[in-house]
């Protein structure tokens, strides 16, 4: 394994990193503060259009896609470092369109999609025109099984219906939401994982109603949010199934792979964040007649988190490395294994910056809070760390197949 950075990869991480603090960093403070002070949150700002034409006419644009047809061409590994600096900052993935769950409908689009729903719907996913959101979960049943959703989708002649309700659906608040992907059942009577289908459809339809929006910890993430939405005979062409029926099960392995590892990667630059912030206030805040870092034991907490970041940065960089070599099915050990540390981590050494900046740290006064909030979601979304905990063992112990026993 050569971690070492292309020539490419070095070039558009030297781009990003500048296109951040010369173009987003200056700007980001006083969007939020903007944002926040309306009574509509679920807008979009005319700065936000403004820095994605900017970002766009640089040419760090969909980045995350591998394909140069679509994107820029970086492989997995070349992504990771693209992807961990745009973490530090709240808007920088959607400058970039690079934003979940937008860049796994688009992963799905390509992969799986026809030649008219990549008309209809990738062209304009890719441009940056419009926003997409993914309605697995359900919360009548455990949906970490992806084997488990009851929500229908029926086949009846040249029409697909679709019935259920979803939440957890990420992006459904924002203006531009046009589009969603919807897992449904299709046939109870087939193979365990043949029984699903994947339909596109359109946040228009009749039937489709978005029932509330959901806060996490108090935070609704405007203008994306989470949501709760429920469908009523909701009717769309045949066509709008992806790769026909009972395909839902392997597209959702195949979305869920990369989008795992996209977020260990922005988790890596938000835990950086964190670190950054948290070394600022122990060396220029002092107590007791000394800086904080020299009290408490908080030297201690910073090198932990220095070495923390670091054995995790490691751990994605192998995953993306598997993942352009094998593909992600060959590195689904490695990435259940870092989709378990990574939001951990995360997690941790947010709290310990909080923890050191006292109640400021949590306020909207700093990043900290959001960034907490969004690194403990992520020990739940894309699946939970006791189902990746459950697949690592499944794995390793197939290893030593030979001494298990019968049931």
């Amino acid at each position: 394994m050569d971690f070492e950075h292309s020539a490419k990869a070095q070039d558009y991480i030297k781009r990003v990193k500048a296109f951040i603090k010369n173009e987003i960093e200056p700007v980001e403070e006083d969007y939020l503060r903007e944002l926040h002070s309306l009574d509509n949150k679920w807008v979009v700002l005319p700065i936000i259009e403004e820095l994605k034409a900017k970002a766009k006419a640089a040419g760090l644009w969909n980045m995350f896609l591998p394909d140069e047809h679509y994107g820029a061409g970086l492989s997995t590994q070349e992504y990771a470092a693209v992807a961990e600096l745009t973490g530090r900052s709240f808007i920088a993935p959607e400058i970039f369109n690079c934003n979940a769950p937008d860049t796994g409908n688009m992963e799905v689009l390509e992969k799986y999609g026809s030649p008219e729903q990549q008309e209809q719907w990738l062209k304009p996913l890719l441009a940056g025109e419009i926003r997409s959101a993914f309605c697995m979960t359900e919360p009548g049943v455990a949906s970490s099984d992806a084997t488990n959703m009851e929500a229908t989708a029926t086949v009846e002649g040249d029409e697909v219906v679709l019935n259920g309700r979803k939440w957890w659906s990420t992006g459904i608040g924002h203006p531009n939401c046009k589009v969603g992907i919807f897992m449904g059942l299709t046939n109870p009577d087939a193979p365990r994982h043949q029984q699903h289908s994947m339909v596109l459809f359109p946040f228009d339809a009749p039937g489709v109603k978005i029932e509330r929006m959901l806060p996490v910890f108090g935070f609704y993430d405007e203008p994306y949010g989470h949501g709760e939405v429920s469908f009523d005979n909701v009717r769309v062409p045949l066509s709008n199934m992806i790769a026909g029926p009972g395909r839902g099960f392997e597209i959702a392995q195949g979305r869920l792979g990369p989008g795992r590892i996209h977020h260990c990667m922005r988790l890596i630059g938000m835990a950086e964040k964190a670190l950054e912030l948290m070394c600022i206030r122990a060396a220029s805040r002092t107590a007791f007649h000394k800086p904080l870092m020299n009290l408490g034991g908080n030297r201690d907490i910073i090198a932990n988190a220095r070495m923390n970041i670091e054995q995790a940065r490691l751990l994605v960089m192998k995953a993306a490395w598997m993942i352009d070599k094998v593909g992600a099915m060959g590195a689904m050990s490695e990435i259940s294994q870092i989709k378990v540390i990574a939001p951990n981590m995360a997690q941790q050494i947010i709290d310990a910056a909080m923890q050191m900046h006292g109640g400021g740290g949590l306020s909207e006064d700093l990043p900290l809070a959001g960034l907490y909030t969004a690194a403990r979601a992520l020990r739940l979304a894309d699946g939970p760390d006791e189902v990746h905990r459950g697949l690592i063992a499944k794995i390793e112990m197939m290893k030593y197949k030979k001494y298990m026993k019968e049931a």
